[in-house]
């Protein structure tokens, strides 16, 4: 029963995973701002990588962690150069 009751909560997390990278390409593609779309690019970084991480637990396999780490440390030197772009328009001084 544990087991049955793990494997309906990971795809319950899956599915609602799932749902929240569709809102986050919504307002990718249809944010008034450009500080809009910076953060929903950075939110749907952060989705990927939970789903990565979901994926890793249900199949039970550890190369899983490692690639949600390398999304994670992409995710965030992305958002950091964009928001260094938008706030002076530049990325390296």
């Amino acid at each position: 029963m544990l087991t049955s009751l793990l494997s309906l909560a990971i795809w319950f997390a899956l599915i609602c995973i799932v749902l929240a990278m569709l809102c986050c390409t919504v307002r990718l593609f249809v944010g008034p701002a450009a500080q809009d779309r910076v953060l929903a690019l950075d939110t749907l970084w952060m989705c990927a990588m939970l789903l990565i991480l979901m994926l890793g637990i249900r199949f039970g396999s550890l190369i899983y962690f490692e690639a949600a780490v390398l999304i994670a440390l992409t995710g965030f030197v992305s958002t950091v150069a964009l928001a260094k772009f938008l706030m002076r328009g530049e990325v390296i001084e």
